[in-house]
């Protein structure tokens, strides 16, 4: 049996990135949506900087903040019930910014052959320090030791 060549055009990938470990994964309810269903492209953003500033976070060993959402693409329509899973990559470290590359999986009717790249982002953090002040990056070499 095959996909009709709706659903086939629309998918990117037919399953979720193999050996990779989601940062968030969600499911949107009723309230995130609009009167068809539709999931509010402002709820998929929030969602895509908490993702983003995992990794961010982790890297700065510490507090950071959004300084920039630098690419936002909407690929896919998102329902209420699709399982979101999101994906994020550091592509980036600066003196006091972390770039991270964020990508949106979501699985349909709940099965997880049938899964769609909805969303990828692109968006820069920078590391701040107890007031809230820019302040340098780790060097990797600390934060591994």
């Amino acid at each position: 049996m095959t996909m009709p060549e709706t659903l086939t055009a629309n998918c990117i990938n037919s399953s979720l990135p193999a050996g990779r470990m989601p940062e968030l994964r969600m499911m949107p309810a009723p309230a995130d949506a609009n009167v068809y269903g539709d999931v509010f492209g402002g709820w998929i953003m929030s969602q895509v900087d908490i993702a983003g500033s995992l990794p961010a976070t982790r890297r700065a060993n510490g507090r950071v903040a959004t300084i920039a959402v630098n690419s936002f693409l909407f690929k896919n329509p998102v329902f209420v019930g699709d399982l979101l899973s999101f994906y994020a990559d550091i592509v980036k470290v600066g003196n006091t910014s972390i770039t991270v590359y964020v990508e949106v999986f979501a699985e349909r009717n709940r099965l997880q052959a049938d899964t769609v790249k909805v969303t990828e982002a692109t968006l820069t953090y920078v590391a701040t320090d107890a007031e809230r002040k820019p302040r340098k990056v780790p060097p990797l070499e600390t934060l591994l030791a």
